[in-house]
């Protein structure tokens, strides 16, 4: 299922005369120094707004301000403009207290903009006089607004049978003002978020679906359709080629369901051969987790939806690899499998062999993605790869520690150092975490070379035993790390900045960063 799209384009024309249903502008809240000899309350429109603010005859920030508005950062405050200005409605949204010096940090930009866009629902065509600096730090600004404007006018189609009065489509078309629409750099970036944000929102509407159309084999499916669409190879392994090559992890978990677990390889090649560099994407598909035979309370099951989200944003982020092109070969990996309690399903005690040959004693049926990804990697390891990045929705330990917004990392430690760089300049914030040797010996198996959880089932530290695990399955040459996406992977509060309910679509921009990051450095 595809949710409709916001289309996206620049324009250098007077925002004041722009033909657009609504025009948005930036407001900063004052700070106390800032508040010196200016009235309570007061507003300070931020950069973009000029024409806007002339229209208004310097009441703007007073009208918006008796209105409510306090330039808090994602506020939007709608104002009738009866003819001051070509739009009918200029939405002011808040950017918090005005940087010295400097223009608002990117994700300030980006979370900004979806909120004004997602605010508008109903409006056929915004434009947005956002501030954008004129410096080098333009690109990455425009880069901010850009995606949190088609981000944030996401929403999915859904499966009502009536029409629902109170429902209003998303924006159509965003327009977005800059000084010079005809720029290369600035036309580079809006063609690079048109494939990001693409990314994100296919990503998205894969983790929105309902789990009795999407299970293992429709999900491989439409993974594969679009990948070949988009020109990039693709292989897919159905339950025979996965019992005859020895993937006892991905069987094991998908033995329990009438629907058969998948392994889908996707696989891109840059012209020449790009800079010799091979990167290697894997990601957990989930695609409805009951727990098994350790079955999971009642409560919340529903979510379990989503635990396929580290495949999805694995699948999605090749499709904008293929479009961006990168010089560094780039190969996804999307282990899919359906976790479900039946006669059939694997149980603890089960010594499971694995791909790469390692046996596992099964202790908890739950713990079932890292049996899956450990296949996954030792597959990908083996057809070569530099660095290996996995992620997956893996263990309720991720939220303890982190909480719902900052993903966990670990593994070689150069390489989380990047993706938490990487998360700092996307938006999407990763934490470095530890991988303790005590935590390893906690898990050694009585049996078998590992359990797959620790042996005594004690939780201490749950999320680096998931790491722990997915470290015994990466050959010594490949540098790698985990990112554990078990909270920011799925939103299921109310709709803020770009974030709406449901898939967020993370890490797919922090992937990109990364393959743009080994593309350019190594």
């Amino acid at each position: 299922m595809t949710s409709p799209r916001t289309t996206l384009s620049l324009v250098d024309t007077d925002p004041a005369e722009l033909a657009v249903d609504a025009i948005v502008i930036g407001v900063h809240s004052q700070t106390a120094e800032q508040e010196s000899g200016s009235p309570a309350g007061a507003l300070l429109l931020a950069s973009g707004a000029e024409s806007i603010a002339a229209a208004f005859d310097g009441k703007l920030t007073e009208t918006l301000a008796l209105l409510g508005a306090t330039g808090g950062p994602g506020e939007v405050i709608k104002l009738a403009t009866l003819g001051t200005v070509t739009a009918p409605v200029v939405a002011a949204v808040g950017l918090g207290p005005e940087p010295s010096g400097a223009a608002p940090a990117p994700e300030t930009l980006r979370r900004a903009a979806g909120a004004a866009v997602r605010a508008l629902a109903g409006a056929a065509r915004v434009a947005l006089a956002l501030p954008l600096p004129d410096d080098a730090d333009a690109p990455a600004a425009l880069r901010a607004v850009t995606e949190g404007a088609l981000l944030g006018g996401y929403r999915f189609a859904g499966y009502k049978t009536k029409p629902q009065p109170a429902r209003r489509a998303p924006v159509a078309e965003v327009l977005v003002a800059v000084p010079d629409a005809a720029d290369a750099t600035a036309q580079a970036e809006v063609t690079r978020a048109q494939a990001v944000a693409g990314a994100v929102l296919t990503s998205r509407d894969w983790v929105n679906t309902a789990p009795n159309e999407l299970r293992p084999p429709s999900f491989a499916e439409a993974v594969a359709t679009a990948a070949r669409e988009a020109g990039l190879g693709v292989e897919v392994l159905d339950e025979a080629a996965l019992a005859a090559g020895g993937y006892g992890g991905i069987l094991a978990v998908g033995q329990g369901s009438e629907a058969p677990p998948r392994l889908v390889k996707l696989t891109y090649t840059p012209e020449g051969g790009g800079n010799g560099k091979r990167v290697a994407l894997v990601g957990k598909g989930i695609t409805f987790d009951t727990g098994g035979i350790s079955i999971k309370p009642a409560q919340g099951m529903w979510e379990m939806k989503s635990d396929m989200a580290g495949a999805a944003a694995v699948g999605a982020a090749m499709l904008a690899v293929a479009a961006l092109k990168p010089s560094v070969a780039v190969t996804g990996y999307l282990p899919m499998a359906e976790n479900m309690p039946s006669g059939t399903s694997y149980r603890p005690g089960d010594v499971i062999t694995m791909y790469s040959g390692k046996r596992v004693e099964v202790l908890n049926t739950d713990a079932e993605g890292r049996m899956i990804l450990a296949d996954a990697i030792a597959r990908a390891c083996e057809d070569g790869a530099d660095y290996l990045f996995e992620t997956s929705t893996l263990t309720g330990g991720q939220v303890i520690a982190l909480g719902k917004r900052i993903a966990g990392v670990m593994g070689t430690p150069e390489l989380c150092e990047r993706v938490r760089a990487a998360g700092d300049a996307t938006g999407e914030p990763a934490w470095p975490m530890p991988l303790p040797d005590d935590v390893r010996k906690g898990m050694d198996s009585d049996v078998a070379d590992i359990s797959q959880v620790n042996a005594g089932m004690d939780r201490a530290g749950h999320m680096l035993q998931g790491g722990v695990f997915l470290r015994e399955f990466v050959t010594d040459e490949v540098a790698w790390a985990h990112i554990d996406i078990a909270g920011p992977g799925y939103h299921s509060g109310e709709a803020t900045g770009y974030w709406t309910k449901g898939g967020t679509g993370v890490p797919v921009r922090t992937l990109l960063h990364l393959v743009d990051d080994v593309a350019a450095n190594g």
